[in-house]
């Protein structure tokens, strides 16, 4: 976390000294800082997946449901990252967009999880 930390303040303090002067440099400044950041972060996936797969070998879960928990994650880390580097840009009106867009796919792509959870409450009803 703390080489984490470090990238992000280099970056912003980068960033900062071209803004008055080259400000196209201090949004690429941004953007690089924020992938490399990302890139970093990817490696924490890693644990959560093999949580997940832990989790699945104490409970019988479906594989799909597992994919689908895992793309919502994805669509969620995209959407949240290029949000905030347009808001960077003071493009705030595209940022919300994205985020609206967002929140749509990962309802989109839980629909059959909770579908499969109604299923499961129909089913509980009628016995």
């Amino acid at each position: 976390m703390i080489k984490i930390a470090l990238i992000g303040l280099v970056a912003v303090l980068l960033a900062i000294q071209f803004k008055s002067s080259r400000s196209e440099f201090s949004t690429y400044i941004s953007i690089v800082g924020c992938i490399l950041i990302f890139l970093l972060g990817v490696n924490r996936l890693e644990i959560i997946i093999n949580a997940i797969k832990k989790i699945q070998s104490y409970i019988s879960l479906n594989q799909a449901y597992i994919t689908i928990l895992l793309k919502i994650i994805g669509i969620t880390y995209v959407a949240e990252i290029s949000s905030n580097i347009c808001k960077d840009c003071g493009y705030t009106a595209v940022a919300i967009q994205i985020e609206l867009v967002g929140k749509l796919t990962i309802l989109a792509t839980g629909m059959p999880i909770l579908l499969a959870l109604l299923d499961t409450i129909n089913n509980f009803l009628k016995a």
